[in-house]
């Protein structure tokens, strides 16, 4: 009889978070592609699709970061977002309720991104140890066949 087993020895390891200055690397890096990326192709005026863009970016770098690298990958992100991808270019400029709403967007895109990547990571860990558990897992009834 042909018995299967699982190649794999032990629990998986939750993925180790990236290192915040690495993170914060990566947001610098990111940022300034973007900018070239987005006044490249749809121009500083565009301050809407900007913002869109960066908060992907932001999220993205969240799925790979710790809770406590949001903040400053968020002020990156906006950095660049209001220095360079807006006009007047090169400027850094503060405009109350709009730099507020962009930094919070930013912020939030941050967050989502780290905590929707804890829980696809929880759920995976959970899946893992309640399919050890689950009636595939335990011992068959062996009982003697009559011959």
């Amino acid at each position: 009889m042909i018995e299967w087993v699982s190649l794999s020895t032990g629990a998986r390891p939750v993925p180790r978070r990236v290192p915040t200055p690495l993170v914060w690397a990566a947001a610098f890096g990111g940022a300034l592609l973007l900018v070239a990326l987005l006044n490249a192709l749809a121009g500083p005026d565009r301050p809407s699709l900007a913002l869109a863009g960066f908060s992907l970016l932001a999220a993205l770098l969240g799925l790979c970061a710790r809770f406590t690298a949001a903040p400053g990958t968020a002020v990156l992100c906006w950095l660049f977002l209001n220095g360079f991808a807006i006009p007047p270019a090169g400027t850094l400029t503060w405009a109350g309720h709009r730099d507020t709403y962009w930094l919070t967007c930013l912020l939030a895109a941050t967050l989502i991104g780290t905590a929707l990547a804890r829980l696809t990571h929880a759920r995976a860990a959970y899946r893992r140890v309640t399919a050890g558990i689950g009636p595939a897992a335990t011992e068959p009834d062996h009982e003697p066949r009559g011959c």
